[in-house]
């Protein structure tokens, strides 16, 4: 299965850097994050490497093996800094396996990473991607480290820990002659079917005997005949390590197929080996081993899971429970009010424990203990726990956080004590595990068991392995130890015990780069900027507020934390601007186009930048609270200035009103009256006029009525930018101005099209006006035309609209169910009623002439389609040939359409396209056919194709509401390619064909990823829609 990829030797270096397969690395934008409550590092998956992890992680845990590659110096295996020297033998797999441990031992990080341990296996990217048995890969991997340690004094590590030897013997039943042969393992290899359990299973291969008879004779060597005899075997040499690898996998002959083996079979925490050994003179002790590890796979044959459950034999991990107690949990009534809470973790589970949910926006949780205690988290606890969402990550055994960290809800195995036995516990739950701190629950007499499931680490207890017995996640490795094997007491929970020194070294410096760029990350993540504009260098001008100097002097730029409060941006602004007296307020402002306005005044000193929903780039306003100055300012979104745009007649030297036209700008406050115009502009009374702007494109004007000029100007619809026409009030009518700049009389905008009567009917009428605007469609026009010139119903069906140039030409009709706007038709165009039909979407109106180059003929008109080929057209020779004077492209489509031509003008056609065209013109017509034909092919594949995206049932659970996959992404969703043109049936076929291990009914169902998951809306029954391309099976 994995072939070569463990040759550290081979000649498998590209000096290509575009190798097929090769990774392409790129830095994270962040650090990983630090460890958990767990003290303990995952291992990140790469795509499908949670077999290696498993894997990779029960030899970390397995201290003798870690140590005996760690005792293996430089001097040795050589050094990474030298591996691209030719001269340089470097052990590449050994010292990679040394940084990997050293990193999960000490680097304070949530997982490592095995890109550069797979790097040197030389796996590709997919490989990577590709999921293996670890059972193969144990036994691989030992091999290639055997192989890679040929020299040095760790060419037994593996033997030495792992190798076992069985004997099996055949004993002859005449002679008592014994034939011997002794095989070695790495690993024990026990059936599952039909069999309860580990010593069940060890008990048929090591204790029963096969018995050799009847048909079934045995040649003796030492009787020179076949003779009855018996066939037993036996285990010769324990290693300290046994690994047990289980059958879960087999193969069902008769339907064909691969199965797993999910029956139940038990396997013991501590098993006595001694019934299945050759007798020996040693102690019972040598045969008692330990289980210390099980790797779990959870799904089916063709593709699952793996987990693995490990005991921390040098407690190097904190493993803590919250207790379970059947005591009723804290809630918010039950908290004294008034007085101080020390306890965070009491009044955050009793503010969730009221919600009818138990589940909050973090931000809600943090307003809802201000308003409980009266104190934010950051005044009462930020300095002693920490960020909230830190807390909350920390005790992830009683709040859980969704993915994006933006909810929180109660574990739903929570549960707190009462407060006296709450604050005995307290602080212990608080305090971050570090490596130097003792462990807590240090009794050798319980057992510290995890579950480390690639990145995440969970402590379990011991009675928990029992729930991987049997089912679809259940055992599939078991590894024990040797009970004798005992630890120094120096390497409990000691981290650094017999790590080399320049591993020690190592690390420490990549602790230290990684608190550095956490805190630049959470510098950046956190920090933003703000725009203070300073109130003693601004005035009130125009309705707004501007800088009395220069806009460098009015405003500083500031960066800040966004998690600090505001009582400490307060106190940082005091700090800046010493020149400061008396009360300072802060409030929002927003640079609008009259200039600055002041929305909205910040209160509440205790609450942070974040809760406040302050946002980067905001704009502060610093000044006292009332007046700017001298004048006092009014705040908020009812006066916002507006900056509009007045028009109005000038007046003469004799103060009469004349035709020049003045605009000018002013602003007014959103509030005013409209009628304050009047008081601006100096006009005792008037008309008002708001511009509007049509939907072609013109401007027109809507007079206020009276009434309405008591209505405000934000009442009336007007923002920044719009335009009010200011009229006398004494004039007939109202008046609008035109493009040159001079009045006209009449506010009566054309709004109707002219229709004629072309159709050679006699009517009473010749043309008629159709009263229209520009949304209008062209149908209830031609409709209501034929009414009004009282035509014959008939040309409803058989009639159309045909605009009239100035020349009165009639240019190609109209389809009816355009609107006049997007005909481009202006109000007051003439349209002909014409007979016929206008083309559909698909045909093309066209204008020809027949005749010659001395005489021209008559204008003629055709409808064709689009798609018309030149095959299918027979014409003249003659005009063929013509036609071909000009090469451009444009000929092939007047060639295509004038079979028809020549019908419509009454000629003859024939039946020979090919007739006196010239060789090199057909070829290249020939060629020019067989390009179209493969293009429209491949036009009609790109149109007609669309990607689906697969979530298979199988590979996901039901967590928290959702759907979410077992595996990575890349297993549990698969792209398909389909043409959308065939049915459901085809689809669900297609699906069956693909995926081979599918048993029973298949159903599709319509699919969203939402926030909370994935989610399934609509089952697929008969039909299918192209645009929802997710489909749940």
């Amino acid at each position: 299965m994995f072939g070569d990829l463990f040759e550290e030797d081979s000649p498998r270096v590209s000096n290509n850097q575009y190798e097929k397969g090769k990774k392409l690395k790129t830095k994270a934008l962040e650090p990983s994050a630090p460890r958990e409550f767990t003290n303990l590092s995952g291992i990140r998956n790469q795509g499908g490497t949670c077999y290696l992890n498993s894997l990779l992680q029960t030899l970390h845990f397995t201290p003798e093996f870690r140590e005996a590659l760690f005792s293996l110096g430089p001097e040795e295996l050589g050094s990474l800094e030298d591996k691209d020297k030719p001269e340089a033998k470097v052990r590449i797999i050994p010292l990679q396996l040394q940084r990997l441990f050293a990193q999960l031992l000490l680097l304070d990080q949530e997982a490592a990473s095995t890109a550069d341990l797979t790097d040197s296996f030389g796996w590709t990217s997919n490989e990577e991607m590709r999921q293996h048995d670890v059972q193969e890969l144990n036994r691989i991997l030992f091999s290639a480290l055997e192989t890679s340690l040929v020299g040095t004094s760790g060419h037994d590590l593996i033997k030495s820990l792992y190798r076992g030897t069985i004997v099996n013997q055949i004993v002859c039943k005449d002679c008592k002659n014994i034939s011997e042969k002794q095989e070695d393992f790495l690993d024990l290899t026990v059936t599952v079917k039909n069999v309860s359990g580990l010593e069940e299973a060890l008990w048929n291969m090591y204790v029963e005997e096969e018995v050799f008879d009847c048909d079934n004779l045995y040649h003796c060597g030492t009787c020179d005949r076949l003779v009855k005899a018996v066939k037993l075997a036996k285990l010769h040499k324990l290693p300290p390590f046994l690994t047990v690898s289980l059958l879960r996998f087999n193969f069902d002959f008769v339907k064909c197929e691969r199965y797993k083996e999910t029956s139940r079979y038990t396997f013991p925490l501590r098993i006595n080996l001694k019934p299945f050994c050759e007798q020996s003179e040693l102690d019972d002790s040598e045969y008692i081993y330990d289980l210390f590890s099980v790797i779990i796979h959870k799904g089916g044959c063709y593709g699952g899971h793996y987990h693995v459950y490990i005991k921390d034999v040098d407690h190097l991990g904190n493993w803590q429970f919250q207790e379970e107690v059947n005591k009723p949990d804290v809630h918010l009534k039950d908290l004294p009010n008034g007085e101080e809470i020390d306890d965070p973790l009491m009044v955050l589970h009793a503010i969730l424990s009221e919600e009818e949910s138990n589940l909050l926006p973090v931000d809600q949780l943090g307003q809802k203990l201000l308003k409980k205690i009266g104190l934010s988290w950051n005044k009462k606890y930020r300095k002693q726990y920490g960020p909230l969402r830190k807390f909350l990550q920390l005790h992830s055994q009683i709040f859980l956080l969704s993915s994006d960290e933006s909810t929180v809800s109660l574990s739903k195995n929570c549960s707190l004590q009462p407060k006296s036995d709450f604050q005995r516990n307290a602080h212990r739950i608080c305090k971050p595990p570090t490596s130097e701190s003792p462990r807590l629950n240090d009794s050798t007499s319980c057992p510290h068991w995890f579950d480390i499931n690639d990145s995440k680490v969970q402590p379990i207890k011991e009675k928990d392995i029992e729930q991987q017995f049997q089912g679809k996640e259940s055992a599939y490795m078991l590894f024990y130890r040797k009970s004798l094997l005992q630890r120094p007491p120096e390497a409990r929970a000691n981290p650094r015990y017999k790590v080399p020194c320049h591993l020690l070294s190592e690390m420490d410096a990549a602790n230290i780069e990684l608190q550095t760029e956490r805190a630049e990350c959470d510098s950046a993540n956190n920090n933003f900027e703000l725009h203070l504009h300073l109130g003693p260098h601004y005035h009130f001008l125009n309705g707004a507020l501007h800088p009395v100097v220069s806009q460098t002097e009015s405003v500083w730029d500031l960066t800040f934390d966004k998690r600090k409060t505001l009582g400490d941006l307060r106190q940082s602004i005091f700090q800046l601007l010493e020149f400061w007296e008396g009360d300072m307020v802060l409030s929002v402002a927003k640079l609008v186009p009259a200039g600055l306005h002041i929305y909205q005044k910040l209160d509440g000193d205790e609450l942070t930048l974040c809760e406040m929903e302050i946002a980067d780039g905001e704009d502060i306003f610093v000044w006292n609270g009332v007046e700017v100055g001298g004048v006092q300012i009014q705040t908020g979104i009812g006066c916002e200035p507006l900056l509009l745009n007045i028009l109005h007649r000038a007046a003469s030297s004799e103060g009469e009103r004349c035709q020049q036209l003045i605009e000018s700008a002013h602003v007014f406050p959103s509030n005013a009256e409209m009628g304050t115009i009047f008081t601006a502009l100096s006009i005792p009374v008037g008309v008002i006029l708001i511009s509007s702007a049509e939907s072609t494109g013109e401007e027109s004007w809507t007079a206020v009525p009276r009434e309405d000029v008591k209505k405000t100007f934000r009442e009336q619809g007007l923002s920044n930018g719009s335009s009010v026409l200011i009229q006398d009030s004494n004039g007939d009518d109202y008046s609008v101005l035109t493009k040159q700049g001079r009045w006209s009389t009449g506010s009566n905008a054309t709004n109707w099209v002219q229709v004629k009567n072309v159709c050679q009917l006699e009517s009473e009428e010749k043309q008629v006006r159709i009263a229209a605007t520009s949304n209008t469609v062209v149908f209830d026009i031609r409709i209501k035309a034929i009414k009004e010139l009282k035509l014959m119903k008939e040309l409803a069906e058989n009639s159309c609209l045909r605009p009239i140039d100035r020349n009165g030409k009639l240019l190609p009709p109209v389809p009816d169910s355009y609107t006049l706007k997007e005909a481009e038709l202006k109000m007051g165009s003439s349209l002909g009623l014409c007979v016929g039909k206008a083309p559909t979407s698909t045909q093309l109106f066209l204008f020809f002439t027949v005749g010659s180059d001395v005489q021209p003929g008559t204008e003629m008109e055709v409808i064709v389609e689009e798609t018309v080929s030149v095959r299918d057209m027979y014409v003249s020779g003659v005009s063929f040939a013509a036609l071909y004077r000009d090469h451009s492209l444009h000929n092939w489509f007047l060639v295509s359409c004038l079979k028809i031509m020549l019908q419509q003008a009454g000629l003859p056609a024939r039946a020979n396209p090919r007739y006196k065209v010239p060789c090199h013109l057909l070829s290249e017509m020939d060629a020019a056919n067989i390009e179209l034909q493969t293009e429209r092919a491949e036009c009609d594949s790109a149109n007609n194709n669309f990607e689906l995206h697969l979530h298979l049932g199988p590979h996901y659970h039901f967590l928290n509401g959702a759907l979410h996959p077992v595996v990575s992404q890349t297993e549990s969703v698969w792209d398909l390619t389909f043409d959308k043109r065939k049915t459901l049936g085809d689809l669900r076929q297609s699906i069956f064909q693909l995926l081979e291990f599918w048993e029973g009914d298949m159903v599709l169902s319509v699919a969203k990823l939402v926030p909370a998951g994935l989610h399934i809306y609509q089952k697929l029954d008969g039909w299918w829609s192209p645009d929802s391309n997710w489909y749940w099976l």
